[in-house]
């Protein structure tokens, strides 16, 4: 399915940041209209651009800037810092080893994930342990990395409070026991054209990514401007909400998903 960009509401989330810790929030009259404004984006286009969320600029630019840095570097020195089954699928992977729907995706990314201690989830986080892999070369790659991760989980965490009102429910209805400790997938992902020093290695399709839907509950973009292109808990039972359940006059349309069994499965087919 084509998504017209153009289309895709602008929405200003500064309001409800700056009530996100009073648990009157959902009263105020700021808060409220980003709530309607996140329903019906939600319900209607499944994507929104938010501005106000509180990330700096600068931050944000110097993410893509250190990032377009390190796809740029030769390929023996990306190489340092390789995604195997042995660093939990974590690092970086070369054009064509991620694969969509059996057919390999023209990008190359370095792929991040909250870092899982031995025996932290059991047998069902086995495949995901690790540390993430950062590269030396640029310079701060990893300071920066992670004071960008951590602004962005609390800024998740902040849209599913609105999202939360939007269903009917209370701001915390995505935390406590539900999703309160969240697990982030982070990638980092350069699409590279075609040219005489890459044209071997790349793989006879023209797709940068495959059609397909996030491992998340929620995604957050930071895109290139001249390009159109798109966070639960890893043990979290995924399952319609009671508030969901009672306007549908107790059915359950959806089963019930473990998160990370479904990170993992994917995680496990998805490169080669």
């Amino acid at each position: 399915m084509a998504t017209d960009f153009k289309s895709i509401p602008i929405i200003d989330i500064g309001p409800l940041l700056a009530k996100c810790g009073d648990p009157k929030m959902a009263q105020d009259p700021g808060v409220s209209q980003v709530v309607k404004q996140l329903d019906q984006a939600c319900r209607e286009a499944g994507f929104f651009y938010v501005k106000g969320h509180g990330i700096p600029d600068s931050l944000m630019k110097e993410v893509k800037n250190l990032t377009r840095k390190f796809f740029h570097l030769p390929y023996e020195e990306k190489l340092k810092i390789k995604m195997t089954p042995a660093t939990g699928y974590r690092g970086y992977q070369r054009i064509g080893e991620n694969i969509t729907k059996g057919v390999p995706d023209i990008h190359e990314a370095i792929d991040c994930y909250r870092e899982i201690k031995p025996g932290m989830y059991g047998a069902l986080g086995k495949p995901m342990e690790g540390c993430n892999l950062w590269p030396l070369d640029p310079p701060k790659f990893k300071l920066l990395m992670e004071e960008y991760i951590s602004l962005c989980t609390d800024l998740s965490r902040n849209i599913m409070r609105g999202i939360a009102l939007a269903l009917g429910g209370s701001p915390y209805e995505f935390e406590g026991e539900k999703a309160g400790d969240a697990f982030w997938v982070m990638r980092l992902i350069g699409y590279p054209g075609i040219s005489s020093e890459n044209a071997q290695e790349m793989p006879k399709n023209d797709i940068g990514c495959g059609a397909h839907t996030d491992y998340g509950l929620l995604t957050l973009v930071n895109q290139d401007e001249d390009t159109t292109a798109l966070q639960t808990n890893f043990d979290t039972a995924v399952e319609p909400l009671d508030i969901c359940i009672q306007r549908t006059g107790g059915a359950k349309k959806f089963g019930r998903a473990v998160y990370g069994e479904h990170l993992a499965s994917k995680v496990l087919t998805n490169f080669v």
